[in-house]
């Protein structure tokens, strides 16, 4: 289904398209990723920035495509734990997500993201575990 939505034969995921995700750059050999999100002012907490759940989703959905990318078509990979670091606040904009495999094994995988501000800083960073599975159908 991955390169189903990247080809637009089928529509992104509803969580995808809340976020505002946008794919830069994918290297499937290498295992890492570029995205951008669009931080809507809905996202914001009363003092204006981006409510820290908003963040982690899209950390989430910056790792997830980047071990997605080296599945076969039958194999996805949800998210066993998500650990995520705020370092900054993140106002509404342009956000971009860098992703990557730290290691992959042959059911269980470790990957890592950094979410950047409009001026390349670091807004947040996580860490995930992910499980290998086979969709039956």
């Amino acid at each position: 289904m991955f390169w189903d939505v990247l080809a637009g034969r089928v529509p992104p995921p509803p969580a995808a398209s809340l976020l505002g995700w946008e794919l830069v750059e994918l290297d499937p050999e290498r295992g890492t990723i570029e995205v951008a999100f669009q931080a809507s002012a809905r996202f914001a907490n009363p003092v204006g920035v981006i409510q820290g759940g908003f963040l982690a989703a899209m950390l989430d959905d910056t790792m997830g495509p980047a071990l997605v990318a080296t599945l076969p078509e039958d194999q996805f990979a949800p998210t066993l734990d998500l650990h995520v670091q705020f370092l900054r606040p993140a106002r509404p904009g342009r956000l971009v997500g860098r992703g990557r495999v730290v290691q992959r094994g042959r059911d269980v995988c470790f990957l890592a993201s950094e979410l950047l501000d409009p001026d390349g800083r670091p807004v947040a960073t996580a860490t995930a575990t992910a499980r290998i599975q086979t969709v039956r159908t």
